[in-house]
């Protein structure tokens, strides 16, 4: 496994959830540093990050899940990170996960935790949204992309280095695989299971959009930073 290595925990309005999230994180990787980055939440989720986490970035008002995780990616590099995961704190994400997701950095420079979207616990606006996205995401990027929208990732810090991707919100994911991709670095998928039942601060119409203009703008070739 790549050390040292920095998990990534954006925060928004996730107290019930969020402390068991970071205690499965410690559990199934010892010795991680973990930063978490409340969004600006109005419940008790920045205490909750000042208790449970070794760092805190705060903003004082809500920015957006890609705003979270470049300030994260920032701060993860000034501590000297080599390898970083990212998962979400509302605990849609299996932890147990986490070591055969920063384990396949072994044969890959980016790692995402593939969820199985066919079930009939998935809601169907998700699994037609996210199928939508992957297939749009592999043709523009090339890349061997299968859940476009999964939170849960690792990379390799060269990778953030290289790679500085634009939005502020849920298009950032998307724009951060596709500028990778061309900037030659290699995906892979790992499987995972999902946990649904908390619920999701992606909105349907205004999110599905930004990610959709991102998409446009890269097929199109006139995408600039």
């Amino acid at each position: 496994m790549i050390e040292p290595l920095v998990v990534i925990v954006p925060a928004y309005n996730s107290e019930p959830t969020l402390a068991k999230v970071v205690k499965d994180v410690r559990r199934n990787l010892p010795g991680a540093l973990i930063i978490g980055v409340d969004d600006g939440s109005t419940d008790g989720s920045r205490q909750l990050l000042r208790a449970v986490t070794d760092e805190t970035i705060e903003f004082d008002k809500n920015r957006g899940k890609g705003a979270a995780l470049r300030a994260g990616f920032d701060m993860a590099l000034k501590k000297g990170a080599a390898a970083v995961l990212t998962i979400d704190s509302d605990g849609q994400h299996d932890a147990a996960f986490a070591p055969a997701i920063v384990g396949a950095l072994d044969r890959a420079d980016i790692v995402i935790g593939t969820r199985d979207l066919s079930g009939k616990a998935v809601p169907k606006h998700r699994r037609i949204a996210n199928m939508i996205s992957s297939a749009a995401t592999r043709a523009v990027s090339g890349g061997k992309v299968r859940d476009s929208q999964s939170g849960y990732r690792a990379m390799k810090a060269q990778v953030l280095r290289k790679v500085d991707a634009v939005g502020d919100r849920y298009e950032f994911e998307t724009d951060f695989i596709i500028r990778a991709a061309r900037a030659g670095f290699t995906t892979v998928n790992v499987p995972i299971s999902t946990i649904y039942g908390s619920p999701s601060y992606f909105r349907e119409f205004r999110d599905a959009w930004l990610v959709i203009k991102v998409l446009w703008r890269h097929r199109a070739g006139i995408w600039k930073r």
